[in-house]
């Protein structure tokens, strides 16, 4: 009706968006600013699935409570203890970082969850995870995850150089970043180096570790490789603006997408937020940590991040700013349009 402000609709929880972190040791903070930078860029309902030790429990509840209500009526979270299935627990624990074998039993834990994306603590969302969660319906009727891969060039790669396994591709895959349909992995039979007939997930999964655990290097992301190398039709492989991390720039600039589109989702991997290996991952990783809430995304966000990048250019990765910043400016504008939008109501129309 003319005068009355046109209100946003509330999405429904059938429409939530499941997102899901392992965190242990000294992973809180890293964990809120990744889960921050979910929530300041989406547009519809999150759901987040919090897997932690129960020391940290209290400390995620707490700091979650703290954020604005406008920012908390977006999503909703649990946090479950670190169990595994299947196997012995101690083993998983020490496979690579502590707790980081959590991811593989996801499927078999949250089995009310349809579809779910899985990142590590050292990402950094600079677009809306609506974007990455549209893949899943491109997937066709094999295919039930997605990920990137771990490398763009074979020579340089890791897996194409030491792997003593079988691994994905060309190059192996980072599980960093990984996208799936849980209801279809339940519902798999999966070919496998152990018995000639298909393993379901829960099944496979302890004895290709017991096979295997003398031969990776990586952990939960070796076995990952391992499973897709035998059953390569079930993968979506998404392009590496989806999963850039420093290997994409510091030999060079080697990830097209990025550089003609902006890096979509950040993964500071090799603890580069945390040294200053990689000074513009840091800047990022800072300015998104101590931007407030509630106050102008390009004022301070965007502002100071340029301001940021001039002390990196010194650095290969520095070198193009503009990968880093192209898709979170694009983003920030849909953000702010958006509000406009809806503060004006719709009896402003020219």
């Amino acid at each position: 009706k003319p005068g009355e402000q046109k209100q946003p609709k509330e999405p429904s929880p059938s429409q939530c968006m499941h997102l899901a972190v392992v965190a242990c040791g000294d992973r809180l903070e890293e964990t809120l600013i990744m889960l921050k930078s979910a929530v300041l860029f989406s547009n519809r309902r999150l759901c987040f699935h919090i897997f932690a030790e129960d020391s940290l429990k209290p400390e995620f509840e707490k700091k979650l409570k703290e954020w604005p209500a406008s920012y908390t009526k977006k999503f909703d979270s649990n946090i479950y203890p670190i169990t595994f299935s299947v196997g012995n627990a101690q083993e998983w624990k020490k496979l690579f970082k502590p707790c980081a074998a959590q991811r593989l039993f996801l499927p078999v834990i949250l089995k009310d969850v349809d579809s779910l994306l899985y990142v590590d603590t050292d990402v950094l969302f600079l677009r809306p995870i609506d974007d990455i969660w549209h893949m899943l319906k491109e997937f066709n009727s094999t295919q039930l995850a997605a990920m990137a891969p771990e490398h763009e060039i074979p020579k340089i790669g890791w897996y194409s150089r030491f792997a003593r396994h079988p691994y994905y591709g060309a190059t192996g895959l980072n599980s960093g970043v990984m996208l799936m349909n849980l209801t279809r992995i339940r519902s798999t039979r999966f070919k496998n180096s152990i018995i000639p007939g298909g393993l379901t997930w829960e099944e496979m999964l302890y004895p290709l570790y017991q096979k295997y655990k003398n031969y990776i290097t990586w952990g939960d992301q070796d076995l990952l490789n391992i499973i897709f190398y035998f059953n390569p039709e079930c993968l979506y492989v998404f392009p590496c603006q989806w999963n850039y991390r420093p290997d994409h720039c510091m030999y060079g600039s080697n990830c097209k997408g990025a550089e003609e589109e902006g890096v979509s989702i950040l993964h500071g991997n090799r603890g580069v937020y945390h040294n200053d290996k990689q000074p513009t991952f840091k800047a990022l990783y800072e300015v998104i940590r101590d931007f407030p809430f509630e106050d102008n995304l390009f004022q301070s966000l965007y502002y100071p991040l340029q301001s940021k990048f001039l002390d990196t250019v010194h650095t290969l990765c520095g070198r193009i700013p503009q990968v880093f910043l192209k898709q979170i400016e694009k983003t920030m504008k849909k953000v702010y349009e958006n509000r406009v939008i809806v503060y004006l109501g719709a009896n402003h129309r020219y």
